[in-house]
């Protein structure tokens, strides 16, 4: 029977939940080619490919997902086991580990951590924000229990690999767009698509499958600054002059009047006072969905409980 290293497989789960063995070595305090031979030796003892790497990043094998799968419940086991033979922390609740996107860990999250903190004062969350893709390879890589994902309607789920995830929606809405209290539009319920012509918008920074979030994803000219596509400015191309990342800095932005952006549904609770929202018709509206993840199997019951908020959350207006 192999034997495998723990530092091997935390390498291995590093590598997964990162997406780079670049990232993983910073994560780790290692030199890259430290984490290079890492899985190296792991592949020996393993006697198979474990890893691939590709442009964008590296890929499990099949065998590689087998043995994360079986690896990351070692290393669960034995950091639970670290926990119960530390006498400081011999009674202190394993955390329920929950990962979400940006606008869900605004506008959701709260309601979820404020009903717990009524109803179940004896669960400890520990929270995680990330792009839905970095979550889903967390999930994967075991170091989270739960994670709120972005979908949309109409696309595939996130993927289709080892281990598997059990995936459920709590809602689904349409995009709206965010103007300033001193917008143009800021007194109107409803637009038409024409209208947004000629605005200047703040925008995400494309990243894979979540490249739409932060534009319009209407009828769409040429791709704008940094990629982004969106509503057609006087030239054919969205006026996007501000590429941020954060929704701080994009609200902000859209308060002043600088320009203009959309908002999912789970953002809504989380606006400031001085950020309107429009409807906008007259265009091939892209609706968004709000999903729940888990590695298939059965939950603890605390995670169970955290699940149960989420949804409340995510259906209470």
């Amino acid at each position: 029977m192999s034997e495998y290293s723990l530092g091997d497989l935390r390498v291995l789960r590093a590598v997964v939940q990162r997406g780079s063995f670049t990232a993983a070595a910073a994560e780790l305090g290692y030199t890259q080619s430290a984490i290079s031979k890492r899985i190296a030796a792991l592949e020996r003892a393993a006697g198979h490919t474990l890893v691939i790497r590709e442009r964008r990043g590296v890929r499990l094998t099949r065998a590689g997902e087998v043995l994360l799968r079986h690896g990351a419940a070692a290393l669960e086991a034995m950091e639970d086991a670290e926990r119960e033979l530390n006498d400081a922390d011999a009674t202190r609740p394993r955390p329920v580990r929950l990962g979400a996107f940006a606008s869900a860990a605004a506008g959701v999250v709260p309601r979820a951590l404020a009903r717990l903190a009524r109803d179940r004062p004896d669960i400890v969350l520990a929270l995680r924000e990330g792009t839905s893709a970095v979550l889903t390879r967390a999930l994967r890589a075991g170091t989270l229990d739960l994670a709120l994902l972005a979908g949309v309607s109409g696309h595939p789920e996130p993927d289709d690999r080892e281990p598997a995830l059990e995936i459920e929606t709590l809602a689904e809405g349409p995009l709206r767009v965010a103007v300033g209290a001193g917008h143009r539009l800021a007194g109107r319920t409803r637009i038409s698509v024409a209208e947004l012509a000629g605005e200047r918008w703040v925008t995400a920074r494309s990243e894979g499958e979540e490249r739409l979030l932060g534009v319009w994803p209407g009828p769409a000219g040429p791709a704008g600054p940094a990629g982004a596509a969106g509503p057609p400015g006087p030239a054919g191309r969205a006026h996007a002059p501000y590429i941020v990342r954060d929704w701080l800095t994009k609200l902000r932005l859209v308060a002043s009047g600088l320009a203009i952006t959309t908002v999912p549904d789970v953002l809504m609770p989380a606006l400031p006072p001085d950020v309107r929202f429009v409807s906008v018709d007259g265009s091939s509206v892209e609706r968004r969905r709000l999903l729940l993840a888990r590695l298939a199997g059965p939950a603890r019951p605390e995670a169970q409980a955290v699940a149960a908020a989420l949804r409340d959350a995510a259906v209470t207006p």
